[in-house]
């Protein structure tokens, strides 16, 4: 079977990767805010820079689930198939927006919060609590998308709380 290409929607093909491509999915993001700590552009340096990128990465891959839902669930003949991980890109960008500040004050913390980020971004998009279930009925890339982005604020919940508790 022909499919088209939907380079966003599977985030340049990692959508295709397995196991768990949800996982693939997740891990651009972190990795991009990893590097962009690493070169001074995180957001205690240079916040406008790190929130603006991540936002930028966040539209982009939320546009495309919007613009090419319809088509990616004829192509896959099913709403959310494992192979759409725009989704999973786009949430992620939210947990790591919400990483506390003392989370990276230094290398070590930084490396583990953006750990810990991903960790609980990918808890939350698997257990999608209330209403993230529910959220995925509603039409084309909008259900595939907001659950996603409601994980992020979720995870980024558990990120700060934790933060709390371990800077306490």
């Amino acid at each position: 079977m022909h499919t088209p290409r939907l380079p966003l929607l599977t985030v340049f093909g990692l959508g295709h990767l397995r196991p768990a491509p949800g996982t693939w999915g997740s891990m651009p993001p972190v990795v991009l805010a990893g590097l962009m700590i690493a070169a001074g552009l995180g957001p205690l340096e240079q916040p406008f820079i790190y929130m603006g990128v991540l936002i930028a990465v966040m539209v982009i891959f939320s546009a495309a689930c919007i613009a090419q839902g319809d088509i990616a669930e004829a192509t896959y003949g099913k709403k959310d198939h494992g192979n759409i991980v725009a989704d999973e890109t786009a949430g992620q960008c939210i947990t790591l927006m919400l990483v506390p500040a003392a989370g990276l004050a230094s290398p070590l913390l930084a490396a583990f919060s953006l750990v810990l980020c991903f960790l609980s971004f990918r808890a939350m998009d698997i257990v999608k609590p209330w209403p993230g279930d529910s959220l995925q009925k509603l039409p084309a890339g909008w259900g595939v998308l907001i659950d996603d982005l409601l994980a992020g604020f979720y995870a980024g919940l558990i990120v700060q709380a934790c933060a709390l508790l371990v800077l306490a």
